[in-house]
């Protein structure tokens, strides 16, 4: 009997062992950036930012993105939603055949998850906006979630969902300690899934995140620029994106424009306006 017992015992000692083992492993691969590799990197379309990234964000990864503060919040909301609609629209141009046009979201859904007081505090993500990002009402999920705890909860889920391409979880600051993003980050592995943690404040706290990014507006070119230098009343938006933490690569600042044709972001390198000669002053006014 007691033979019995402890051969019992010490069996499932040692699957506990290997399941540890395992789990540290896991860990492992993660703490160095190796988790999610499996998948091809989702290149933003900028070469200096690709080439700090090592090829594009980690697919089957979670990756940070913070406002610079609660005014930066729909700069940072419009970066991750941007990023979503990278996968999709760069699979379905490769992938240019019948099949593809029939299936509007032939690679995966986009699930958008947010605390209620977080929906009550920024509303809800806007139709005709998230159309000229390229992103189809048909492919994406919308949950409110009563609290943060139940918002990761429904994240961690869908990131192991394989119908599910991108998930985006608006979540604030509190609760989410290294454990959290850790859970995050394996079930993004699992899944394959491209996981974007939002926040409404930057956050220095240790993350099991690969890239942690810090978002902000950034002033609007008034010309267009070059030989015909016309002003115009509404510029292309542009926003500063921070690469705070990096895994894989180099860190870095740029400042990036949306090109509403593409449907993507463009390095602003278009010059600041800067002032210019009065030349409706009369000439005595000029000279003096």
């Amino acid at each position: 009997m007691a033979a019995t017992a402890w051969r019992h015992f010490s069996s499932s000692g040692g699957e506990t062992a290997a399941r540890i083992d395992r789990l540290r492993r896991k860990l492992w691969t993660l703490e160095t950036g190796r988790a999610g590799e499996g998948a091809a990197p989702l290149p933003l379309g900028i070469p200096i930012i690709d080439g700090a990234l090592g090829g594009g964000l980690n697919c089957g990864a979670l990756h940070e993105i913070a406002a610079t503060g609660e005014a930066a919040t729909a700069a940072a909301t419009g970066f991750a939603l941007a990023l979503a609609a990278r996968p999709v629209s760069l699979r379905g141009a490769a992938r240019n055949d019948e099949s593809a046009l029939s299936d509007p979201a032939p690679f995966g859904n986009l699930v958008w998850i947010t605390e209620e007081l977080s929906l009550a505090e920024n509303g809800t993500l806007y139709g005709p906006g998230l159309d000229g990002v390229g992103i189809a009402p048909e492919r994406l999920i919308t949950v409110a979630a009563a609290s943060g705890r139940d918002a990761l909860w429904a994240m961690e889920e869908a990131l192991r969902c394989r119908g599910v391409g991108v998930v985006i979880g608006e979540v604030r600051p509190r609760g989410i300690d290294q454990v959290a993003t850790r859970r995050l980050a394996l079930a993004a592995a699992a899944g394959g899934t491209l996981g974007l943690l939002l926040r409404n404040a930057p956050d220095d706290a240790p993350s099991a995140a690969v890239t942690r990014w810090i978002v902000g507006a950034a002033a609007s070119a008034l010309f267009s620029g070059g030989d015909d230098e016309r002003w115009h009343g509404i510029s292309p938006p542009r926003l500063s994106a921070h690469l705070v933490r990096n895994r894989r690569g180099h860190l870095g600042a740029w400042i990036l424009e949306w090109n509403s044709v593409e449907q993507r972001f463009e390095l602003a390198t278009r010059p600041e306006p800067v002032a210019g000669t009065a030349f409706d002053r009369p000439h005595r006014a000029a000279a003096g």
